[in-house]
C-alpha cells in the first residue's frame, strides 16, 4: 500500500509541516509508512492548489492519501468539493483523515467486498460532512474578519496589511522576464494570489 501523505497550510506565515510528525507516529502505530510528501501553503478554499494536484496525477489505484485533518484537503464550496472529490475517485484513492476514525479501517482493514461497501459508504458520508463544516467555518470567518474591518473602517481605525514593496517589485520583475509562476512562489515564499494580484497589476 502506497501512502502519500498531504500537508497544507493557508498562508506562508503558518507552518504547513506542523503535523508531520503526527501523521508519522500514526502511521507507524498501523505499520504503515509515508511513501510520499505534498507539502503547500495554499487555501483550502480554492482548488488551485499545485502540490495536492501533482499528488493526484503521482497516485495510483490503491493509494492512500492521507491528512491530519479533513479541512486540510478541503475547505472548499460544495461544487468545487465535488469536482475534487470526482478527481480522487477516478484515481481509486482512499481518503484517510486523523480526525476522520472510520477513515483509519481504510487502509488497514482488509474486509469482504459486503463490508468494505458499507465502510466506504459511511466514510464517505462523513467526509462530506466534515468538508461541509470546514467550509462553513472558513465562511464564518471571513464574515467576522470582514465585519471587523468594516467597523474599523468607519471608526477610522482600519488602514489594512501594508504592502511589501520590495518584494512585490521584485514579483513583477521575475514575472516580466518570462519566471513561472511556481518558481517565482518557491524563490518568494507568497501566495499564488499575491502572485496574480501583482500579475494583473502588470498587465
Amino acid at each position: 500500500m502506497f501512502v502519500r501523505a498531504y500537508l497544507r497550510a493557508s498562508t506562508t506565515e503558518q507552518d504547513a509541516t506542523r503535523a508531520r510528525e503526527q501523521i508519522e507516529t500514526f502511521a507507524a502505530e498501523r505499520g504503515l509508512s509515508v511513501a510520499s510528501w505534498y507539502v503547500e501553503n495554499e487555501s483550502g478554499s480554492t482548488l488551485a492548489r499545485p502540490e495536492l494536484f501533482r499528488l493526484l496525477k503521482d497516485a495510483r489505484p490503491g493509494d492512500v492519501l492521507l491528512v491530519e485533518q479533513v479541512d486540510r484537503l478541503s475547505r472548499l464550496t460544495a461544487g468545487d468539493w465535488e469536482k475534487l472529490k470526482a478527481e480522487i475517485a477516478t484515481r481509486s484513492l482512499s481518503v484517510v483523515a486523523l480526525d476522520l476514525p472510520t477513515s483509519w479501517m481504510m487502509a488497514t482493514t482488509h474486509a469482504d467486498e459486503f463490508t468494505g461497501r458499507m465502510f466506504e459508504a459511511i466514510n464517505a458520508m462523513l467526509l462530506d460532512m466534515l468538508a461541509a463544516v470546514a467550509r462553513k467555518d472558513y465562511d464564518d470567518r471571513r464574515r467576522r474578519q470582514e465585519q471587523g474591518q468594516a467597523k474599523a473602517k468607519a471608526a477610522g481605525r482600519y488602514k489594512g496589511r501594508p504592502e511589501d514593496v520590495a518584494r512585490n517589485a521584485n514579483i513583477a520583475m521575475m514575472l516580466a522576464k518570462g519566471v513561472s509562476w511556481s518558481q517565482v512562489q518557491i524563490a518568494t515564499g507568497c501566495s499564488r494570489a499575491t502572485i496574480a494580484k501583482i500579475a494583473k497589476r502588470a498587465a
